[in-house]
């Protein structure tokens, strides 16, 4: 099994702490996977700055290949949150930094290096749309965080991404239980074959189609720290142990297969509630007053 990570990286402040850690959506799920048994590598961006440095040191200290990246001129990706009650609330951030102002686009070989992957994972914060549908025209399996925002999950933009991509996943915990399963099935219509909707302490729900799937949350097995990572942890433990039970682009999961990965991916996402940051190195920071323009989230905003 071989899991690539495609797109977003960032720096996670934690104002409320003190402490930096790395994260990206992307990077996180290469990460998990890779503790989880899979060979896993990242393609992206890092800024030219020191924060780039630091996300890339971390990324490749955890075993996860860096080596198709580049390093562009520009600030790296930043932003502040704090913790509230274990959850977290986005403060501000620097646009991705050049994550989003100068993306990947992948060349020929960057094409043949991705198809050498089993499956390739990406997210709405990555700038990864329009490579999309080059990744389509291989063999590899492609999966594709929508995150909470209802705009990523507009008619225009599912009619961008879906086609392109084998697994959905979206947050849909502010949703109820029969929201969520017109929600999955409107996403299912706009092409991916598995649609995984997770909603936090009331567990997950996964359509593949035809039929529903549920899975409980895990009982957190320590300390809660917060919520950090949890739905990459899922995400990741949920495609390694399909990709284990055999699922690929001309194979569709079985029934059971579905039922494990979910149970599998739920115990991942427990365990995360007690990790500090998405996958720890966090670090000291001293406040910054070169950051103080990073522009400001409206409430309730955040990746």
């Amino acid at each position: 099994m071989r899991v690539l990570g495609f797109g977003d990286n960032i720096v996670d402040r934690f104002v409320d702490r003190g402490v930096e850690y790395p994260g990206g959506n992307a990077v996180n799920v290469a990460v998990f996977a890779r503790r989880l048994g899979a060979e896993a590598a990242y393609l992206g961006v890092f800024g030219d700055d020191e924060h780039g440095s630091f996300v890339r040191g971390a990324i490749e200290d955890c075993g996860v290949d860096t080596s198709r990246s580049s390093v562009r001129r520009g600030p790296n990706g930043l932003t502040r949150i704090e913790t509230v009650d274990g959850e977290r609330r986005f403060l501000e951030w620097n646009e991705g930094g050049v994550t989003l102002s100068d993306p990947v686009r992948l060349s020929d070989d960057d094409l043949d290096y991705a198809s050498s992957f089993s499956l390739v994972h990406s997210s709405v914060y990555s700038g990864t749309v329009p490579e999309l549908p080059k990744l389509a025209s291989t063999p590899v399996l492609r999966s594709f965080d929508l995150s909470a925002e209802p705009e990523f999950r507009t008619a225009s933009y599912l009619s961008e991404v879906g086609p392109h991509i084998d697994l959905a996943l979206a947050s849909l915990g502010d949703l109820g239980s029969s929201e969520t399963w017109g929600e999955m099935r409107r996403i299912a219509a706009f092409g991916p074959r598995l649609v995984l909707g997770t909603r936090g302490a009331a567990g997950a729900v996964l359509f593949d189609g035809d039929d529903y799937y549920y899975s409980d949350a895990a009982p957190v097995p320590g300390p809660f720290v917060d919520t950090m990572g949890c739905g990459d942890a899922y995400l990741a433990a949920f495609v390694v142990e399909l990709l284990g039970s055999g699922w690929r682009r001309n194979a569709r999961p079985t029934g059971a297969a579905l039922h494990r990965s979910m149970r599998r991916a739920a115990e991942s996402a427990a365990r995360q509630c007690t990790v500090d940051g998405a996958f720890g190195h966090g670090r000291r920071f001293e406040a910054d007053a070169a950051l103080d323009p990073l522009p400001q989230l409206a409430a309730g905003d955040g990746g």
